[in-house]
């Protein structure tokens, strides 16, 4: 369950939907008042059931009229049925059990909150991404909004060693600015996407990914913020067992850990 650090009523959500000064960590609760911005960056960890029930509680709240994610490729995103009654019928529609994610009964209930909203897909596909960890994301996608942002040292340190650490501290230093490259470009095809909701549909957006694309320092808001500086965007993290001290996030919830297999057991 949720554990419940602050609750927060309609008054506090509105302060932070108007500057987002009040970064706190929140209950489930509070994402039936979803702030009305038009752009919510709904985090996940992608194998965890709660995260994606936190995610449909919001998208519910928020009704919006589109939605990215991250998990669809943009022809993918086209064949959304308009009737979701049937789970199964709507996993078979995208493919989803050839597609690498995680069981499609955590994403179903996300599709049947958005009900009538557009779906828009911004999964990379796997050949960019492996020519961006060589090449560089620019050189993949040349009109990507964020990429030709020359990366602080600091930022590129942290970056680098947060996949190495997400890689269970096995990743070869080499392959590190290549893995940030990766990580940039699959923020700027959210992101491409949010624009692309944004001017054919318009607000709310909610864009369903990884609480890492959450992060308000440098994932899709940090994006958004500098292609589109006039779009309101909410950041909202999840996370597992603690928050660090300064979550970069708006909003975040921190749920129990799911049992699951140790990642790094190979690596041993």
């Amino acid at each position: 369950m949720t554990r419940l650090i602050l609750t927060l009523g309609l008054p506090m959500v509105l302060t932070v939907a108007a500057g987002f000064a009040h970064a706190a960590e929140i209950g489930a609760e509070a994402l039936d008042t979803v702030p009305r911005v038009d752009v919510v960056v709904l985090g996940e960890i992608h194998d965890n059931p709660e995260h994606h029930l936190n995610q449909a509680r919001a998208v519910f709240s928020l009704t919006p009229r589109a939605v990215v994610w991250e998990q669809l490729s943009a022809e993918a995103a086209g064949r959304v049925p308009a009737d979701l009654g049937d789970m199964t019928a709507v996993s078979r529609a995208l493919g989803w059990e050839a597609s690498g994610w995680p069981d499609f009964a955590m994403y179903y209930p996300v599709f049947v909150a958005a009900r009538d909203a557009r779906h828009y897909g911004a999964e990379v596909p796997r050949d960019l991404a492996r020519r961006s960890v060589t090449e560089g994301a620019l050189a993949v996608m040349p009109d990507g909004p964020g990429l030709a942002r020359v990366l602080p040292q600091a930022e590129q340190s942290a970056r680098e060693a947060e996949q190495m650490a997400a890689h269970c501290d096995a990743m070869p230093e080499g392959l590190l600015p290549g893995m940030v490259q990766a990580q940039r470009l699959r923020d700027a095809y959210l992101a491409q996407a949010v624009l692309q909701a944004l001017e054919e549909v318009g607000p709310p957006v909610a864009v369903i990914t990884g609480s890492g694309h959450a992060r308000k320092d440098w994932g899709v808001p940090a994006v958004l913020a500098d292609a589109a500086p006039g779009v309101t965007v909410l950041s909202v993290g999840q996370l597992e067992g603690t928050a660090p001290e300064d979550a970069p996030f708006d909003l975040w919830l921190v749920t129990e850990p799911v049992e699951r297999d140790d990642p790094c057991a190979a690596f041993r």
